[in-house]
C-alpha cells in the first residue's frame, strides 16, 4: 500500500516542509504565502498554492494560535441548551464574537455541577480565548478561579457576582419577582403559588425572594405556597400542576407565578387538559418572555428579560478583557426586567374564595 508524501500522524495532512519541497521554495516563502501573500512574487505564490492543493495541506490554525498564546475560540456554558431563553442569549453573544473574527462554542451543563466542571476543565486544556457562563450554583467557583488564574477571561451571564476579578451581566431578578407578585396581588388573588426549580440556581432563589418581599410589603394579604421542581422544564411544570390540583379546592392556588416560561407553559398545558380556565380559574405568570410565551394557546404573561442584549453585552466585556489584559476594568452590568401582561393573568379576581 502506498501513502501520499508528508502525512502527519493521524491527521492525513501534508506538512509545511513537504509543501516547500514540492514547490521548490523555502519554509519562509511558504509561511509568507500563508500569512503575508502580498510579499511573495505572483508566480512563486501560485506555485506554492498549487503545491498546497496537490498535497492536500490544511493549515493548523489551532496549533499556531496556541503557540502565539491565544485562541479565536470563545465558549459559552449554559444551564439548558434546550431552553429558548439560552438560545436567544447565545444568538446575541454569537453576533459579537463572529464580528470579531472568532468562533463561539456552546457547552450544555444540564444544570449538573459535575458536568459543568468537566466542560471547564476541557476548555482550560484548549486554552480558549474566554468563557461566558451561567453557573449551576452560586457558592464558591474554584474552576472559574482556575481559568482566571491561567489568564482566561470569564464573564458570568444572567448572574451577578461579588467577585472583583470577573465581569458579570445580569437582570435584577428580585425586582422581577416583585413585579410578578404585585401584578397578581393587584388582580385580587389571595392564594398564590411560586413554582421554582432547584434552589441552588440563584435566579430561582432571587425571583422567589422578590415575590416574598412584595407580599410582605402588602402586609401579607395573601398566602404564598412554594413548590420546588427538579428542573425548569415543561414536563416539570405539568407535574407540579398535577400536585397543586390535587389539593382540596379551598387550598388550591388561584394564581401561579413560575420561575421561567417553560414551567409556566407546562402548568398551562396541564390546567387546559383538566378543563380549567386560564385565567378565570387559575392565573399564570411566567418569566423570561420567550417567543413561545406570546404564542401559547392562552398568551402567557411573563417578566421579560433582554435576552439578546445579555449575550451581546457579555461577549463585548469578554473581548474587551481579552484584548486589554491587565488594564481591563471589570464591570457588573444589571438590566431591569419588565412585566408583559397578557391574557393568562389579565382578569381581576372579583370573587374571593
Amino acid at each position: 500500500m502506498t501513502t501520499a508524501p508528508g502525512i502527519e500522524g493521524d491527521m492525513g495532512t501534508a506538512n509545511i516542509k513537504e509543501v516547500a519541497r514540492h514547490a521548490g521554495v523555502s519554509l519562509g516563502t511558504v509561511s509568507n504565502v500563508l500569512n503575508r501573500p502580498d510579499t511573495v512574487a505572483p508566480a512563486t505564490r501560485q506555485r506554492v498554492l498549487d503545491a498546497i492543493t496537490t498535497l492536500g495541506y490544511v493549515r493548523n490554525d489551532s496549533a499556531r494560535q496556541l503557540r502565539a498564546g491565544h485562541s479565536r475560540t470563545v465558549a459559552i456554558v449554559v444551564l439548558d441548551v434546550a431552553n429558548p431563553f439560552f438560545t436567544d442569549v447565545v444568538r446575541g453573544a454569537e453576533q459579537v464574537i463572529e464580528a470579531a473574527g472568532a468562533m463561539l462554542v456552546v457547552c450544555n451543563s444540564g444544570e449538573d455541577s459535575a458536568r459543568e466542571r468537566r466542560h471547564l476543565e476541557l476548555l482550560e486544556e484548549q486554552r480558549v480565548r474566554g468563557v461566558l457562563i451561567t453557573p449551576v450554583g452560586h457558592g464558591p467557583q474554584p474552576n472559574l478561579d482556575k481559568l482566571i488564574d491561567r489568564g482566561i477571561p470569564v464573564v458570568l451571564v444572567d448572574r451577578g457576582t461579588g467577585r472583583a476579578n470577573r465581569c458579570s451581566v445580569a437582570v435584577d431578578d428580585v425586582l422581577g419577582g416583585r413585579l410578578a407578585m404585585d401584578h397578581l396581588l393587584d388582580q385580587g388573588h389571595q392564594r398564590i403559588a411560586y413554582l421554582g426549580g432547584p434552589a441552588s440556581i440563584a435566579q430561582v432563589a432571587d425571583r422567589h425572594a422578590g415575590a416574598a418581599a412584595a407580599l410582605k410589603e402588602r402586609g401579607g394579604i395573601a398566602e404564598l405556597r412554594v413548590a420546588v421542581t427538579s428542573s425548569l422544564t415543561v414536563a416539570a411544570g405539568r407535574r407540579a400542576a398535577e400536585e397543586l390540583l390535587a389539593l382540596p379546592a379551598r387550598q388550591r392556588p388561584t394564581a401561579v407565578f413560575c420561575a421561567n416560561d417553560l414551567l409556566a407553559l407546562g402548568v398551562l398545558q396541564e390546567l387546559t387538559a383538566r378543563g380549567l380556565r386560564v385565567p378565570a380559574d387559575v392565573a399564570i405568570v411566567g418569566y423570561d418572555d420567550i417567543e413561545f410565551a406570546g404564542a401559547a394557546a392562552v398568551p402567557l404573561s411573563s417578566v421579560r428579560q433582554p435576552r439578546d442584549q445579555l449575550g451581546r453585552t457579555a461577549a463585548e466585556l469578554l473581548l474587551e478583557e481579552a484584548d486589554s489584559g491587565d488594564t481591563h476594568r471589570h464591570r457588573h452590568v444589571v438590566f431591569q426586567p419588565e412585566l408583559v401582561v397578557r391574557r393568562s393573568s389579565d382578569q381581576p379576581r372579583r370573587t374571593r374564595r
